[in-house]
């Protein structure tokens, strides 16, 4: 059984947000109510991702505002200097009683260029793989001389004077579907995350990651990030679904195809592919595997994948993956506050997870559906 269930933190929400009437007003009160919500849902904590709000005043700021749930923020290495970024993690750890997760985020070229990091595909990598030895090391307590090709340091961590909460240290997530991401993974990092993608293709990851992590003597455990479509039956979820499809506008499937055939990430190219942005007459057309649906990317950067189904068919998928090695799952729904009250009622129950409070969805206002688009 997955040990973990987080659930997805981020500025943006509404019942399809990257169209503007598909918005909701998002402020710091929202924020603070989506994050005790996800708290008391039984959620073990949230994947804060890049986005409007830098992760590390937002994750602070939610962190002051709960007690038990674990921040996952997103962090690109290089952007700033590993024995930096060592000491804020060691200050959140401190001050939050040891929440804090990293989730690893190798990029693009060219995104990262925009702040001032030119590297290549394959470099990007070798460079983090520096980058995560010397804030390992640093995360742990040490003391760090290092000399490679991008960082050299001397006397790292010397003057921190924090204390290690976390041991053996902060955890660090990662995912990535290249073979220079997978080395890198197996090298330094604890959990390797995927997106959805049929159960075949997960094993085979998973057998890939264990084979290079067996190389350097270490043991690497597994997640996966995936978006709920999730309703009392199959074809309530699809017909949701079509309505998302309908009510999105032109323009962004535009927007998002160029984006993905130019994108160099080895994850988001595997997306592309199950579509190659071609707008399907019916959701149901993408289905690549009974209740898996790669049509997000169609619509939102980033992981691209749906469970689409009654609850007890996304439980059974999820109990697909556990079975294959997965013990983490990172979940998302749009509205992210709704549809965490209705997977913490209908889905988490029957996977032994119970809220905190026994909050249940019911006791919350009605849970929003997309509305029905005109034409």
């Amino acid at each position: 059984m997955a040990s973990d269930y987080l659930w997805y933190i981020i500025p943006r929400d509404g019942a399809y947000p990257w169209e503007p009437e598909g918005t909701r007003a998002v402020d710091f009160d929202y924020l603070k109510h989506l994050a005790t919500g996800v708290e008391r849902l039984g959620f073990s904590g949230a994947l804060l991702a890049t986005d409007i709000h830098d992760v590390w005043v937002l994750g602070s700021a939610l962190a002051a505002h709960t007690k038990r749930l674990r921040p996952l923020l997103a962090v690109h290495p290089g952007l700033i200097s590993p024995t930096l970024l060592a000491k804020m993690a060691l200050t959140f750890d401190d001050l939050f009683d040891g929440r804090l997760q990293i989730n690893v985020v190798n990029g693009e070229t060219r995104t990262l260029k925009q702040f001032g990091l030119e590297v290549e595909h394959d470099e990007r990598y070798e460079l983090a793989g520096e980058y995560w030895e010397i804030f390992r090391r640093l995360v742990s307590g040490e003391v760090v001389d290092f000399e490679g090709r991008h960082f050299s340091v001397r006397g790292a961590g010397s003057s921190f004077g924090l204390p290690v909460v976390q041991k053996p240290h902060i955890p660090l997530w990662f995912g990535g579907s290249s073979e220079a991401g997978m080395r890198m993974a197996a090298q330094h990092i604890d959990r390797y995350l995927s997106w959805g993608e049929p159960p075949e293709a997960v094993a085979q990851k998973i057998a890939r990651l264990n084979e290079l992590a067996a190389g350097y003597e270490r043991e690497v455990s597994f997640g996966m990030r995936l978006h709920l479509v999730v309703r009392d039956t199959e074809q309530e979820a699809w017909d949701h679904v079509d309505r998302i499809l309908r009510a999105t506008s032109s323009a962004t499937y535009q927007r998002m195809a160029a984006s993905n055939a130019g994108s160099d990430s080895v994850g988001m190219q595997r997306q592309f592919a199950n579509h190659n942005g071609r707008v399907p007459d019916r959701a149901k057309d993408l289905e690549s595997y009974p209740n898996i649906w790669p049509g997000m990317s169609l619509l939102r950067p980033g992981p691209g994948t749906a469970l689409v189904g009654s609850t007890e068919q996304v439980i059974e998928r999820l109990q697909e993956f556990e079975a294959l090695g997965v013990d983490t799952f990172i979940l998302s729904g749009n509205p992210l506050l709704e549809e965490a009250y209705r997977v913490s009622e209908t889905v988490l129950p029957k996977l032994g997870v119970r809220p905190g409070d026994g909050v249940r969805a019911r006791d919350h206002q009605a849970i929003v559906d997309v509305p029905v688009a005109a034409g």
